[in-house]
């Protein structure tokens, strides 16, 4: 692990003591959880975002094959 200085408010130091006394864990771990869960936040946001970015890309083209008969000719009969 990487040792990181972090800069807390009264209020945000306060209120970290007191969850890691109820919690039982240390704030440290607080930490780390509570930054997990923001960088999975933004990375499902990613994409999502790339996803909807990508939606309907081809819908203009008109140079791609038949798909529909492709697939018929690849159904087993």
């Amino acid at each position: 692990m990487i040792r990181t200085q972090v800069y807390l408010t009264e209020q945000e130091r306060n209120g970290l003591l007191a969850l890691a006394e109820t919690s039982g864990k240390r704030q440290s771990e607080l930490i780390r959880e509570a930054i997990d869960r923001l960088l999975a936040h933004f990375e499902k946001a990613r994409v999502q975002t790339a996803l909807q970015n990508a939606a309907g890309m081809w819908k203009d083209r008109d140079d791609l094959p038949d798909f529909e008969a492709t697939r018929r000719s690849l159904d087993r009969s």
